[in-house]
């Protein structure tokens, strides 16, 4: 059983007509998403991947019944689209586009207060449940059905990670990039709430990196809740220059906060179990599992 997606939903694509909408809604479509249609204003009423176009996400909605739409639209128009997809009471909204604005992102989570639309992202590599449901730009070269949640900052470590729970036998439930921007929807903690209450999860994958508080929010709410899921948690960017974004625009450590060995420790001590390095990951799910 997946969190976030599953067999019934209904994706449209805000940005279907460019390259990247075009690419990574042809991926979604032969992967068996339910791609119902696509967002672009000026063409609505045409096709593209043999699906309908919309002026509006409302218009979508009320014509596809979508309850989930992928949003492939460049930066300065991104803020825009999200905040059209809220305005239509979308449930599920997945970002991919990076570095938006940051007040314009603190714009959109006002938004979201209050509203009946939950946000995966921005510059989030999207959500994979294996042979059920594929929204974003994750490679599922390897995914495979499975008892592991994963949720992660960092794309290229996500698909690592996937691949070595699939080659120990284990595969995913589902796995969910929140987004390496500082500000963003779902959070680590949201994520944790949904694999915890998910039947079909025995045990969560996380990966984190430097910058923001996430991951100590995550040893907090660990400490607090006496989680009985194993989480094992992979934290990268030890050696990282500290007052220097490293990659993501999120991953940035200032003033000797967000730093790894602080996320490290802080999640330790309330239980999760550490991973030195990637490869160690599946080693320790598989003896958290008994397996």
């Amino acid at each position: 059983m997946a969190i976030l997606v599953g067999p019934d939903t209904r994706l449209i694509v805000q940005g279907m007509t460019g390259r990247a909408g075009t690419f990574y809604s042809d991926l979604a479509i032969s992967y068996g998403t339910n791609v119902v249609g696509g967002v672009r204003p000026g063409k609505g009423g045409g096709r593209h991947l043999r699906l309908p176009l919309f002026d509006t996400v409302a218009d979508a909605v009320r014509e596809t019944d979508a309850n989930a739409t992928m949003v492939m639209v460049p930066a300065h128009k991104a803020a825009d689209a999200l905040m059209e997809a809220i305005e239509a009471e979308v449930p599920l909204l997945v970002c991919v586009t990076e570095r938006i604005p940051v007040l314009d992102m603190v714009r959109v989570k006002h938004a979201l207060k209050g509203s009946k639309s939950r946000l995966v992202g921005a510059n989030s590599q999207g959500v994979l449940a294996p042979e059920v449901c594929k929204i974003g730009v994750m490679s599922t070269a390897d995914a495979k059905p499975g008892p592991i949640g994963i949720v992660s900052r960092s794309a290229s470590l996500s698909s690592e990670v996937v691949a070595q729970t699939t080659n120990a036998g284990l595969g995913q439930s589902t796995t969910v990039g929140i987004g390496g921007d500082p500000i963003h929807g779902t959070g680590f903690v949201d994520c944790l709430e949904l694999f915890m209450a998910d039947p079909e999860t025995e045990a969560v994958v996380l990966i984190g990196e430097i910058g923001g508080a996430e991951e100590e929010q995550v040893a907090a709410y660990l400490a607090e809740s006496g989680a009985k899921k194993p989480v094992v948690a992979l934290v990268v960017g030890r050696h990282a220059m500290p007052q220097r974004c490293m990659g993501h625009a999120g991953t940035l450590s200032v003033f000797g906060t967000g730093t790894a060995e602080g996320k490290i420790a802080a999640l330790k001590s309330a239980g999760a179990l550490i991973a030195e390095n990637v490869e160690e990951v599946s080693v320790l799910l598989k003896q958290a599992l008994g397996r």
